[in-house]
């Protein structure tokens, strides 16, 4: 991986478009849905980005023209094709996706994994065992753990630009309420359970009830279950994210996880 590291690196410099700069990027794509990189992956217990592929999405997009691609039910003009035309490796991945949903090039998919109308932009990581309900989106590098239950309605935000941004990452266990938003690179860790409704993003008030305390990094602790709130703001009460408990047996029993619908 060094050598196309360093590639795309050298490349990100030059300002002509050229057949070598689309040639090296579509070699970065294929590997992406390989699962060969990750545009965010964990270092020592911490996530980082990895901005030269990020580079390399950004150089395809400023060096490619559009082009219409026909599928069999739906066309594309773009500058990116579908996932769907690799559909083979999804039977073998016993993954299923439904009628309506989108995938672009550039996304891993791991086994077991369900789709509902749903849209995965470029570069995402979807974790196996996992599910996308319906009308969720996961946006361009975002990083989704396995058994991960993503419920309809739910955006999770994703970033190309700035290159040093984190995208959002929901490690592995989660589960994401209806239409809930998790953006600007919020880390939600492992077995933590968001409600409906809730959104969070780097301004948004995260309050631990059960330590009395703000969430200042924008991690959200291990087996949180956070709920829609409010914190008294000088005059006015302002909308915050609440850490109510950690999750317990209780907890589990609440959450369905859709083990019935990957058979």
């Amino acid at each position: 991986m060094k050598k196309i590291k360093k590639i795309i690196n050298k490349l990100w410099n030059v300002k002509k478009k050229s057949k070598k700069i689309i040639y090296n990027t579509k070699k970065v794509i294929s590997l992406l849905e390989k699962n060969k990189i990750k545009v965010i992956e964990k270092k020592k217990n911490k996530w980082f980005t990895n901005t030269w592929i990020k580079k390399a999405i950004l150089l395809h997009i400023s060096n490619k023209n559009a082009n219409l691609y026909e599928l069999k039910y739906k066309n594309y003009f773009d500058k990116f094709n579908s996932l769907f035309l690799g559909y083979k490796k999804f039977i073998k991945k016993n993954i299923r996706v439904s009628d309506g949903a989108v995938i672009r090039e550039g996304v891993y998919i791991g086994k077991n994994t369900v789709l509902m109308p749903s849209f995965v932009n470029i570069g995402a990581n979807i974790g196996k065992n996992s599910m996308l309900d319906t009308w969720s989106t996961i946006g361009s590098c975002a990083k989704i753990g396995k058994n991960v239950h993503i419920s309809g309605g739910c955006g999770i935000g994703g970033v190309l630009e700035p290159i040093q941004n984190n995208p959002v990452v929901i490690e592995d266990n989660c589960f994401i309420g209806a239409r809930s938003e998790i953006v600007e690179g919020i880390i939600v860790k492992k077995k933590s359970v968001i409600s409906m409704g809730v959104y969070i993003g780097k301004s948004t008030k995260i309050f631990d009830r059960t330590k009395n305390c703000f969430i200042k990094n924008g991690i959200i602790p291990k087996k949180s279950v956070v709920v829609p709130g409010t914190i008294p703001y000088k005059n006015y009460s302002l909308y915050s994210a609440i850490i109510v408990k950690y999750r317990d047996k209780n907890t589990d029993k609440k959450i369905l996880m859709n083990k019935n619908l990957r058979k």
